[in-house]
């Protein structure tokens, strides 16, 4: 049976020369993507910004987004004309396009490196692995993975599945093992139990609302028990790992663990939990937490 840790744990995300959180604080954070500085929403920097003028932060950037009434993620970016339309980035091999988006994001979540770096070890030197990965977006996690073996990127958004095309192209890992589907989660998930299929890795970052493309829709508190039960059908004792974030909720990451230790009963390994947080650059930097995590790995 699966060992659930009851300490927290924090996976911390340094940054790197392609993203750099500088400071934060007021509800609001500065970062930089590359050549290109932004101002962005972040409920959880509730401090005061290090870098703070007689008139507030001094946080000179190319563009802010300024969220609407809600908290649903509305809002619009007031961007310089020196912005382009998309700038290439990179995280080791992987190349990818950042862009502002209507999400307030840049077309990538720049805190899942350390859960990239996360996979790589607990898929060591292995070149013939099967992983899946559930909500993939712009597939910078799929490319990660492709290091390994086969992969399976599911996303229900018909954009975001050609957004990860590109990027597999413009790292030149369009010929990698990479099965690029647009699908409901939940739905592809279940077929996948009805075939008796079995994966070495699954990484999900399920957002808090969505619909498929079917129109189906996705809440987290109602979805998730199910989509966790069925990803526990898809490993066996031989599996490595599974990995699930989830963003802009209001549950803990022991609940969430609690889920896992759950549906994997009957399998060997450790469960852990805790924030995934990046650290702002230089003396004294703060760690700024993005979101929680329950993670099972099979050693």
């Amino acid at each position: 049976m699966a060992e659930l840790i009851q300490q927290p744990v924090v996976m911390e995300c340094a940054g790197w020369d392609a993203y750099r959180l500088i400071d934060s604080g007021q509800g609001r954070k500065y970062e930089a993507f590359g050549p290109h500085s932004f101002i962005r929403p972040e409920p959880q920097a509730m401090w005061t910004p290090r870098l703070m003028g007689e008139n507030g932060p001094q946080w000179p950037a190319s563009g802010e987004f300024v969220p609407g009434s809600d908290e649903d993620g509305g809002g619009r970016w007031n961007l310089d004309p020196s912005v382009p339309d998309g700038w290439e980035l990179g995280w080791n091999d992987v190349r990818f396009t950042a862009m502002p988006t209507p999400f307030r994001h840049l077309q990538f979540f720049p805190d899942m490196a350390v859960v990239w770096d996360w996979m790589h070890d607990q898929l060591g030197d292995r070149t013939d692995a099967e992983t899946l990965n559930m909500f993939g977006y712009t597939g910078l996690g799929s490319l990660a993975l492709s290091d390994f073996g086969r992969v399976t990127h599911v996303d229900a958004s018909k954009k975001s599945v050609a957004q990860a095309r590109d990027n597999a192209a413009l790292s030149k890992m369009d010929d990698r093992p990479i099965r690029w589907l647009i699908d409901d989660a939940a739905k592809f998930t279940a077929r996948e139990v009805r075939r008796e299929k079995r994966y070495d890795g699954i990484i999900l970052d399920p957002p808090k609302f969505g619909r498929g493309p079917k129109n189906e829709t996705w809440r987290i508190e109602e979805g998730l028990p199910s989509l966790i039960g069925d990803c526990a059908e898809l490993l066996d004792d031989k599996s490595a790992f599974l990995f699930l974030t989830v963003y802009a909720v209001r549950m803990s990451s022991l609940s969430i663990a609690g889920l896992l230790e759950e549906a994997l009963r009957d399998l060997p390994g450790t469960i852990e939990h805790g924030d995934i947080a990046v650290r702002e650059e230089g003396e004294g930097g703060r760690l700024l937490p993005t979101a929680i995590f329950a993670r099972w790995s099979n050693a």
